[in-house]
């Protein structure tokens, strides 16, 4: 495959086995009958949590349960065999209501359809937007018929829809018209100025030259093919034939999904993750959520959280599409109102989302008059919550089922997890134990050794569920994966004697702000094309909705003069709103080390005591 070389492949702990789903067994019989025989699976395994190895900071997840050598489109198969006529996919905004029969029938059309318009096995397609039907249509369509998704944030500016097209070599471009003020179509033709003229599916750019084919998923735009008509000419038993005779070259193991995440230094990177990493994380967390368990009326489950985002495409899609819960897309874009008028209407009984996205649906004004009765659990994740939250959560959601789940996008995401029965002081201090197949040591930053049990040190992962690597970044990823196959983490965690994991902090200068994932090097890079800016440090504080806002301490070139509203006015349009920082603060200097390097926790401290937070 062009642009990538040397893909490190993992899941030696893989056993061959034809899975854990047991679709064929499960058809003649209710769920009652379904529950009886997982009730035996679980307690050959899940029951008999990990302890940590001879006092030390090292730990491998039970492997009594089977791995699953299977795709997506084999999944979806299966569970659309196992529970046809069971709801899959709700999306209130768009009067979509698909049963996993018919998702089915759509998602094989949508597949056939890209195999119509010369799309191939390997070839990269980029999905930009917002939630919709169509974002899950065409995530589980290129799964089936061999095209890697490339998941693009909805909010990217050109510069950063430039990079990311660029960086994977894009064939293929979705998205819609636009979304509130974000006008995808014209923000594309400032970076591709031959779209008006160029012939749909034929497109040939100067800037982008691996794109060819430009798909919009709502309205005939000049250059563009329209999602509909492409799903037309994929309907036809003749392009149905083409895509099950395609389908017969596919690999578990084949790369499914690109997603861009950083360090601290650099443009973001690009994640691969295989059919293999992403339907064993997401059948895992399935089955340590209990969802195996439970009958159908409490498999439906709201999803507020991206899809661009792992904690939605994996434990959203995925996760329901194995378990065969239903997924409710709540809404476009996060609107706490919409998810609580999804629980209340569509009788939601798990809800998903980063800590942010609870404060402001347990705060919305007028709460108590949502019927949340049908509510159980759910998961929360992507950065660190309070323990004031998760006592919320539970009380006020009904969600005595709450998990609290850790893990980054190259460990496809999920590798800790609370469980349903942990108690409260659990959820609400640590990430939970340790995930099946996987393997967690905690090590010493400066010599590499195991620290011993409650001790800091950096958190490293190893198991089925790594990343294949960065895509045309072969360095990148030999710095954060090792010739040992253990993934560096960059997080600071301790371990307790039962195998609880605790994220203490950050090697990386990474912030977290709502669940979004920032990196303050690009900030800066970015800060440092203003004609009157002479130096920049980002940093992370402290706030009490976001868990962390984005302050920018800028150094002025001498004798230029400018104001925080000027600065963030010259921020618009040219980098994602998520970006720009809550607060500009003019220095004359930054801490230092005595070498000379610029200390940024002493910076945050600082900043948090001038703007007193």
């Amino acid at each position: 495959m062009a642009g990538f070389t040397g893909w490190l492949r993992f899941g030696k702990l893989c056993t061959r086995s034809p899975g854990v789903l047991g679709a064929r067994a499960v058809l003649s019989r209710g769920w009652q009958g379904e529950r009886l025989q997982r009730v035996r699976l679980l307690s050959s395994w899940d029951e008999e949590h990990s302890t940590p190895v001879e006092g030390l900071s090292y730990i491998q997840g039970p492997t009594r349960c089977r791995l699953v050598n299977k795709t997506v489109g084999q999944c979806l198969e299966a569970t659309a065999q196992r529970v046809p006529d069971r709801e899959a996919l709700v999306v209130p905004q768009e009067n979509i209501r698909l049963t996993f029969s018919q998702l089915k029938e759509e998602v094989d059309k949508a597949a056939a359809g890209f195999l119509r318009i010369g799309l191939r096995k390997g070839d990269r397609l980029g999905m930009w937007g917002p939630n919709s039907y169509a974002w899950v249509l065409i995530q589980l369509a290129t799964a089936k018929m061999g095209v890697i998704l490339v998941s693009i944030n909805p909010a990217y500016q050109a510069a950063e829809l430039e990079y990311a097209l660029m960086k994977v070599g894009c064939k293929a471009l979705a998205f819609p018209k636009q979304f509130k003020s974000q006008q995808y179509y014209n923000i594309l033709k400032q970076i591709c100025q031959e779209l008006e003229t160029a012939q749909p599916g034929a497109l040939k750019s100067q800037r982008l030259p691996d794109l060819t084919t430009v798909i919009s998923l709502d309205v005939p735009l000049p250059g563009t093919l329209l999602l509909e008509d492409v799903m037309a000419a994929g309907s036809t038993e003749q392009h149905l034939a083409h895509l099950r005779h395609a389908e017969k070259f596919l690999s578990c193991h084949d790369p499914i999904n690109i997603l861009f995440t950083s360090g601290t230094t650099g443009n973001p990177k690009g994640a691969i993750l295989s059919h293999y990493n992403v339907i064993n994380n997401a059948n895992l967390v399935g089955e340590r959520m209990r969802l195996h368990l439970k009958p159908p009326e409490q498999l439906r489950a709201v999803l507020p959280s991206p899809l661009y985002h792992c904690l939605g495409s994996v434990g959203g899609t995925l996760v329901n599409l194995m378990h065969g819960a239903t997924l409710i897309l709540s809404s476009p874009s996060f609107d706490g109102k919409k998810a609580l008028e999804a629980i209340s209407k569509e009788r939601g009984s798990y809800l998903y989302g980063t800590p942010t996205m609870y404060v402001d649906i347990l705060n919305q004004p007028e709460f108590s008059s949502y019927d949340i009765s049908s509510m159980c659990g759910g998961v929360i994740g992507g950065s660190s919550a309070p323990p004031e939250l998760i006592r919320a959560m539970i009380n006020k959601l009904n969600m005595k089922e709450l998990v609290v789940a850790y893990g980054t996008t190259e460990n496809s995401p999920v590798t800790f997890m609370c469980s349903a029965e942990d108690s409260v002081e659990q959820k609400a201090e640590t990430v939970g134990r340790i995930m099946p197949h996987t393997e967690a040591q905690i090590v010493n930053m400066q010599t590499g050794d195991l620290v011993e049990l409650n001790s800091p040190g950096e958190l490293c992962i190893r198991g089925y569920c790594i990343m294949l690597g960065y895509w045309a970044d072969p360095q990148k990823t030999a710095e954060a994966i090792g010739q040992d196959k253990w993934y560096r983490t960059g997080d600071i965690a301790m371990m307790d004697e039962w195998g609880f994991c605790k994220i203490v902090g950050r090697s990386k200068d990474m912030i977290i702000r709502g669940g979004e994932n920032i990196y303050p090097a690009e900030l800066e890079d970015f800060f440092h094309t203003h004609p009157k800016v002479q130096e920049v440090q980002v940093v992370g504080v402290k706030d009490a909705r976001m868990g962390e806002e984005i302050c920018a301490c800028i150094r002025l070139k001498q004798g230029e003069q400018t104001t925080a509203e000027e600065i963030k006015a010259f921020c618009k349009g040219k980098i994602s709103h998520f970006k720009i920082p809550r607060y500009i603060v003019f220095v004359p200097n930054y801490p230092l080390t005595i070498s000379g390097k610029i200390q940024k926790f002493k910076l945050r401290e600082q900043m948090e005591q001038h703007l007193n937070l």
